[in-house]
């Protein structure tokens, strides 16, 4: 589709490739905006984020609960910086707990919240709730200098290792013989760091916490500045909402402060401690993948040097030869289909719009993890790498218009509806899954429900951005020279002679996608792990190598795969080169359905629904991805070797 010789030959994709590879080597990233210094006394503003379970995977906003919310605000305020933190449920909103620069707070009372219920003598439905948050699990999560707060543990295994657990454990989970228990008191370290060079002030470069339960009347008789407080010396603090007569009468919440300096870690390494505690930190289970992946790719590589070093080249000598006039005119195997291979195949408009959608998406993929790999989407900012995939698909989508129009010119079958496809048809099915969702999120009160502005923009980039740059690209698509194949079509179609079990379609295809996805399952744990447990993924690194390797794979097995098609006489190969790769996204499928069982702990029918949806458009996306990288090698691979015939 494109002059690849004249591209390559620019400086500027040559530079671009070198830093590609050194930011690949180093897997270097940006931890955060510009430093804020702080002067001693002045205030650090401490934020609420929503509160989220491993065990529902549903979010929920920090105040929905019978938490303190800060003094004189009715309706408060979200800090809605990107698309990213909408869709993925990051409601910020401000706090009432205060914090000043090196100003220790021994014991400070926030407030004492009731249960509102107009009727006493029902079930209070505050305590219903906030006990159901803290059975299932649910940690509340607070940044203070663009920092989330976490838990600090030793981490067994590793000699003088730290393990930092995002946010905290809003209580104790209840039993039948015992109450659940409320976490009302956080006991805040917040660790700072003076510069170098001579500047003035103090950065912020830890937040970490400790979470107690104490009884309501203690902290009211005890919680006071100056006074010795020990919180882990009092009794906790149940809740309980049945029955009523001995139902919480109130909760009284209450937090410390305690400031340490931190000589060893500067401000630009703050974020390692996070970082590190992530599963996907571990090089050794990310270089294992990489060399189990590298095994196949070499495995296909010797497979397809053999088609071509040994078969096509052999094919060649014999059909070519004018010496063997007798033995050419016995044609066999993948010659004897010469005047069918570039017949249209059937539902040609689909294919174009599948290959021009999966390009699209490629072209998304691609420089989304440049982007990535060079710092631009790091964890510390939040939603920007949900934000950059949304936008660059958007714009991405004229390079999914000239592809569908070069094939559809290719196919003699010209329509601007074909374009038009192109441009809702994987969005429209994808938003049909994402609005259902949406409703039910509604429904549950979630924090990662859509608004209905949120909606409106979305279909303001899809309508109004992403399908005019669709038709754009097919206009420059259909002004270009319509591809010619090197071989003619018989009008008559040849018969396919029937083919063993283990050639026909659903063997091959079914068997042919567990290769491609074998390359890369490790990688998919890890990404799985960041999505569903609430942990980083930043290692884009390994990605990267890894995203090659996969590309390189589902060239190669769709290559070897219709090559053998081919010489069984077999010349449908349209459908199949780009279903044999696409066919990994099954297997995707099939592993998310293994990781629900063994790693995750959902137990709820509806967080159930919504993990198997998303996992579902994730394995239809990777799926048309993976299809289009098959069918676009196979299609090279074809017009060479026919190319490469002499035929009458």
């Amino acid at each position: 589709f494109f002059d690849l010789k004249r591209i390559m030959e620019g400086r500027w994709l040559r530079a671009a490739i070198a830093l590609l590879l050194v930011s690949v080597s180093f897997g270097f990233y940006l931890p955060g905006v510009t430093p804020v210094e702080y002067e001693p006394g002045d205030s650090v503003t401490i934020k609420v984020n929503s509160i989220k379970s491993v065990r529902t995977a549903i979010p929920f906003d920090y105040y929905s609960l019978m938490h303190c919310r800060p003094v004189g605000q009715g309706a408060i305020k979200a800090d809605v910086e990107n698309f990213g933190e909408i869709l993925w449920g990051d409601i910020i909103k401000p706090s009432r707990y205060a914090a000043n620069m090196k100003v220790q707070v021994g014991c400070a009372k926030l407030c004492t919240t009731k249960p509102k219920e107009k009727d006493p003598s029902k079930i209070s439905r505050q305590l219903k709730k906030l006990k159901t948050r803290i059975d299932d699990e649910y940690r509340g999560h607070l940044i203070l200098d663009n920092l989330p707060v976490s838990e600090v543990y030793i981490w067994e295994g590793r000699k003088e290792a730290l393990y930092y657990k995002l946010g905290y454990p809003l209580g104790v989970p209840g039993n039948k013989t015992r109450d659940s228990l409320v976490n009302n008191h956080l006991s805040f370290t917040i660790k700072y760091h003076k510069p170098d060079s001579g500047i003035p002030g103090f950065r912020i470069v830890g937040f970490e916490v400790v979470p107690y339960s104490v009884e309501s009347g203690h902290i009211e008789a005890h919680c006071k500045q100056g006074q010795d407080w020990q919180p882990e010396s009092y009794p906790p603090q149940t809740v309980v909402f049945q029955p009523i007569a001995k139902a919480t009468p109130h909760i009284t919440w209450s937090y410390s402060v305690t400031w340490e300096e931190d000589v060893e870690t500067a401000w630009a390494s703050r974020w390692d401690h996070y970082l590190k505690s992530a599963d996907a930190s571990n090089a050794k289970i990310h270089w294992f993948s990489i060399v189990n992946s590298l095994l196949i790719v070499l495995f296909l590589s010797g497979m397809v040097a053999m088609i071509m070093l040994r078969a096509l080249h052999k094919d060649f000598n014999r059909y070519n030869d004018p010496d063997n006039e007798d033995e050419a005119q016995e044609e066999t195997g993948w010659k004897l289909v010469h005047a069918e291979v570039f017949r249209t195949p059937k539902y040609h408009e689909m294919l174009s719009i599948y290959i021009g959608t999966g390009c699209q998406l490629l072209g998304m993929g691609i420089i989304t993890l440049i982007f990535a790999l060079l710092g631009f989407l790091s964890p510390a900012n939040r939603g920007g790498l949900l934000t950059a995939m949304l936008l660059l698909f958007v714009l991405m989508g004229s390079y999914g218009g000239y592809t569908t129009a070069r094939l559809s010119k290719m196919f003699h079958a010209q329509s601007w509806r074909t374009v038009a496809l192109t441009g809702v048809l994987l969005p429209g099915q994808i938003f049909v899954v994402f609005f259902c969702m949406d409703m039910l999120l509604w429904a549950k009160g979630a924090s990662n429900a859509v608004p209905f502005t949120t909606l409106l923009a979305l279909f303001g980039l899809w309508f109004c951005v992403s399908v005019p740059l669709v038709f754009v690209g097919a206009i420059f698509g259909y002004k270009r020279p319509t591809i010619e194949h090197p071989l003619s079509v018989n009008q008559i179609p040849r018969h396919i002679p029937e083919q063993k079990w283990y050639l026909r379609p659903p063997v091959t295809v079914i068997l042919a996608g567990v290769i491609p996805f074998g390359a890369a399952f490790i990688e998919v744990f890890f990404i799985l792990s960041s999505l569903w447990l609430n942990k980083f993924y930043y290692v884009f690194g390994f990605m990267a190598i890894v995203f090659v390797i996969l590309t390189i794979t589902c060239a190669e097995i769709s290559i070897v795969m219709i090559y053998f098609q081919l010489c069984y006489e077999d010349y449908q190969w349209w459908w199949r080169s780009f279903m044999i790769s696409a066919s990994s996204g099954l297997h995707l499928f099939l592993y998310c359905i293994f990781y629900f069982i063994t790693t995750l702990k959902i137990s709820s029918f509806w967080s159930g629904f919504l993990y198997f949806c998303w996992m579902f458009v994730a394995s239809y996306i990777f799926a048309v991805m993976t299809g289009t990288i098959g069918f676009l090698a196979t299609f090279v691979f074809v017009r060479k070797i026919y190319s490469a015939l002499k035929v009458d």
